[in-house]
C-alpha cells in the first residue's frame, strides 16, 4: 500500500471526472432507496434508469462548467468545496427545471422533488467526504514514508500556532511537532492545531525522553533570557537542538518561513533584559546637533554611529585611521546622507594639528571619544602606543573640546581601568584620571564648560577580537578552543545595549562623573566554551577539546567595575550608576601625564611603565614582565618603614 501511495503522485483528472459522476448517480440511487423506504420494486416502478441518465448529462455540463475535477485532491481546501457546492446545486437547478418542463409538456412527473432535494445533499457530502479521505490517505501516508525529526514548541500562542502550520505546509520540513509547552497554567491540557499542549516545568524532561525528542522551537517573543537559559541548558543535557522564531517585524514580507527559524547562538544566552530607555532624553541631546565621533570604524563607534542617526542631529563626523573599516562604515549609512550631513573622516587622534583642523572646520556639539588600543596582551608589548593611542589620543581631543566650547565630551572606558594589572587597563585608568581632572578645573571657573562623562562596561559580544568570534572559528576549524584558565570570568553585554547606555549616561551626566553599568552576572570563560560546543551540536573531548594556555600578559582572573576605595550612587536608570572615585586635581596630574607622554616617545617600556604606576598607585601588574617593578615598589617601601 505504502509503495502505491508513493507511486501514485497525482490522480489524474479524468479519473477524478469518473469518480465525481459516479458519486453523483450513486446519490439518485441512495436517494430513490429513501424515498421509497428501500422497497426495490417500488424503487423500479419510478424508472430510475430515465432519472439516473438526466443526472449523468446535466452532471457532466455542471461539472465541465465548473472544472470542479481539475483541483489537486491532496491539497482540497475550502474553496475547492465551494466549487464543489456550485456543481451540485447547478446539476439540481437543471434536472428541476427539466423535470418542470416535463410535466408542463406531459403532465407527469420526471423526477419527484424529494429525490432531487435528497440528492443534493447526499452528493455534497459524498462528493466532500471522499475527497477529505483521499487528503488525509495521502498526509497520513506522507508522514509514514518522510523520516522527520520529533520536535516541541515552546509557546502556545499565534507564535506558536504559526510556526506549526509553516512545519505542516512546507514540503522540504524534515519536523513533525508532537507537543507545545506552555509556563501558562491556563493553556496546559488543551489542544492546538490537534496537539496537546504540555506544562514546560514539569513535562518537558519526560516528553523529551518519551518521544525521543531532537528539537525545541522557541516562539515566545517576550520570555526572560533566564527562562530561555534553563530550557536551552535542558535541552543541551539531553542533545536536543534549540531553534528560535525571530520577532513578526523581522519576518520576510510580513510572513514567516521555514528557513526563518534559526538555531539559538551563544549570543542569544549572553545578552540580558531588554533595556528600556528614556529615548526623549537622549533626542533632546542629540536633535539638530554636530556630533563627532571617534574610533567611528570600529566595534563600539560605529555602532554608536547608527544609533545617534535615529536621534536627527545635524551633521556627523566619523573620525578613523582604518580606511577600510571607514569605508564599510560609510557603505552602510549611506541612506542617511539625504537627512544628516555626514563627514567620514580619516584621521589619526594623535595628531594635534589634524584633529584641530576638523574641530575649527565643524566645531562639534558633542564628541564621543570610542577611538582606542583594547588589546591587553598586545598593548603589553607595544607600551608606546598604548600610551600614545588612549593617553595623547585622549588628551588631543578632550583639550580641542574645550577650546572650541564642546557642550559635553562622552569617553568610553572599560573595567579593566579598576585595579588594571596590564598596560592597557592602566592607561584606560590614567584617561579617565585627566577627563575628571579637567573637567572638576573647569568647573571651579563657574562659567559654562564643556561637560566631561566617562562610562566604563565590561566586554562586549561579538567586537572585534573577543573571545566568542574566536571560539566560532576555532569550532569551524576543528579545534581546539583555547581558553586562557579554567577560572578566568568576564561580564558581556551586547554592542547595542553597550551604546545605548552610553548615550543614556552622556545625556544625564553633568560632568565629572564615571558611569558604571550593569552587567550582570560573571561568566565562567571555560563554561562559555562548553556551551558553545554543545550549540554546535558536538561533544567535549569526543568531537572537539578545550586546551587551558595560561594567562597571558597583564591578564585578570575576574574583572572588576570598582575598586576596593570606590562606591557607586545610583542614578535614575537602574542600569547606570556613578562611581565614586578618587579624584587628582588638575594641577597635580598634568605634570604627570605630560611627562609619561613624552617618555613615550622614547622606547623604554620600563620607565614608562614605571610612570604609570606613579599615576595609578593601585596598578600591580600580574603575569607580566613588569611585575618587577611592582617588586622594586615594594622593597622601597620596606625599607622606608625600617
Amino acid at each position: 500500500m505504502t509503495n502505491f501511495i508513493r507511486s501514485l503522485k497525482i490522480i489524474p483528472r479524468w479519473i477524478i471526472l469518473l469518480i465525481d459522476l459516479a458519486v453523483i448517480l450513486l446519490s439518485v440511487w441512495i436517494a430513490y432507496s429513501l424515498r421509497f423506504n428501500f422497497v426495490l420494486s417500488d424503487v423500479i416502478a419510478q424508472q430510475p434508469e430515465v432519472t439516473l441518465g438526466l443526472y449523468l448529462m446535466a452532471s457532466l455540463i455542471s461539472i465541465l462548467l465548473t472544472q470542479s475535477y481539475a483541483g489537486i485532491i491532496r491539497y482540497t481546501s475550502l474553496q475547492d468545496g465551494l466549487r464543489l457546492l456550485i456543481t451540485v446545486t447547478l446539476t439540481s437547478v437543471l434536472i428541476f427545471c427539466g423535470s418542470v418542463i416535463y410535466r408542463y409538456v406531459t403532465d407527469v412527473s420526471l423526477v419527484p422533488v424529494s429525490v432531487i432535494l435528497i440528492t443534493y445533499f447526499c452528493s455534497i457530502t459524498l462528493l466532500f467526504l471522499y475527497r477529505m479521505l483521499v487528503k488525509y490517505v495521502f498526509s497520513y501516508y506522507a508522514e509514514v514514508m518522510k523520516v522527520r525529526q520529533k520536535a516541541l514548541i515552546f509557546g502556545a500562542g499565534q507564535g506558536g500556532l504559526l510556526t506549526k502550520q509553516v512545519i505542516d505546509e512546507e514540503a522540504a520540513s524534515k519536523i513533525r511537532v508532537v507537543g507545545f509547552l506552555e509556563d501558562d497554567p491556563r493553556k496546559i491540557g488543551k489542544f492546538m492545531k490537534g496537539v496537546r499542549i504540555y506544562d514546560a516545568e514539569k513535562d518537558i524532561v519526560r516528553l523529551i525522553k518519551r518521544n525521543h525528542i531532537k528539537e525545541l522551537i522557541i516562539t515566545v517573543k517576550n520570555i526572560t533570557l533566564e527562562r530561555k537559559n534553563e530550557l536551552v541548558d535542558i535541552c543541551l543535557k539531553h542533545s536536543v537542538k534549540v531553534r528560535s522564531v525571530p520577532p513578526a517585524d523581522k519576518w520576510v514580507n510580513g510572513e514567516l518561513s521555514l528557513k526563518q527559524i534559526k538555531e539559538v547562538n551563544i549570543e542569544d544566552l549572553l545578552g540580558r533584559e531588554s533595556i528600556v530607555l528614556d529615548s526623549q532624553n537622549v533626542k533632546r541631546e542629540i536633535l539638530g546637533k554636530c556630533v563627532l565621533i571617534s574610533g567611528a570604524a570600529g566595534s563600539i563607534g560605529s555602532e554608536i554611529v547608527r544609533q545617534v542617526l535615529q536621534f536627527q542631529p545635524r551633521e556627523v563626523i566619523l573620525v578613523d585611521q582604518s580606511e577600510s573599516a571607514l569605508y564599510e562604515i560609510e557603505r552602510e549609512i549611506s541612506p542617511y546622507f539625504t537627512m544628516v550631513q555626514v563627514h567620514i573622516i580619516l584621521a589619526d587622534i594623535r595628531n594635534s594639528e589634524r584633529m584641530r583642523q576638523i574641530f575649527s572646520t565643524y566645531r562639534p556639539n558633542i564628541v564621543y571619544h570610542a577611538a582606542a588600543y583594547k588589546h591587553v596582551p598586545m598593548m603589553e608589548q607595544n607600551v608606546t602606543e598604548a600610551i600614545r593611542s588612549n593617553v595623547l589620543g585622549t588628551k588631543v581631543l578632550s583639550d580641542l573640546s574645550v577650546r572650541y566650547e564642546v557642550e559635553k565630551f562622552v569617553m568610553i572606558s572599560t573595567d579593566k581601568a579598576v585595579n588594571p594589572t596590564s598596560v592597557m587597563g592602566a592607561s584606560k585608568r590614567i584617561s579617565e584620571i585627566y577627563v575628571q581632572s579637567l573637567n572638576d578645573k573647569l568647573k571651579k571657573t563657574g562659567d559654562k564648560h564643556t561637560l566631561f562623562i566617562t562610562t566604563r562596561f565590561g566586554n562586549v559580544l561579538g567586537s572585534n577580537g573577543s573571545v566568542i568570534p574566536l571560539f566560532k572559528k576555532q569550532i569551524a576549524a576543528g579545534g581546539p578552543l583555547t581558553v586562557t584558565h579554567p577560572d578566568v570570568t568576564r561580564y558581556f553585554m551586547t554592542i547595542p545595549e553597550a551604546c545605548q547606555l552610553v548615550l543614556e549616561a552622556g545625556a544625564m551626566g553633568n560632568g565629572g562623573e564615571i558611569f558604571i553599568f550593569d552587567m550582570g552576572k560573571s561568566i565562567k570563560i571555560a563554561d562559555l566554551a562548553r556551551k558553545m560546543i554543545r550549540l554546535s551540536g558536538l561533544v567535549e573531548n569526543r568531537d572537539i577539546e578545550i586546551v587551558f594556555t595560561g594567562l597571558r600578559e597583564g591578564e585578570k582572573l575576574y574583572e572588576e567595575l570598582l575598586n576596593d576605595s570606590e562606591n557607586n550612587l545610583p542614578t535614575h536608570h537602574n542600569k547606570i550608576m556613578c562611581a565614586q572615585v578618587r579624584e587628582i586635581a588638575y594641577h597635580d596630574v598634568l605634570p604627570l601625564i605630560r611627562e609619561l607622554i613624552d617618555l613615550a616617545k622614547g622606547t623604554d617600556d620600563m620607565a614608562i611603565v614605571a610612570q604609570m604606576k606613579q599615576i595609578v598607585p593601585e596598578y600591580k601588574s600580574h603575569a607580566s614582565r613588569f611585575e618587577e617593578l611592582d617588586s622594586e615598589q615594594q622593597a622601597t617601601a620596606d625599607l622606608a618603614l625600617r
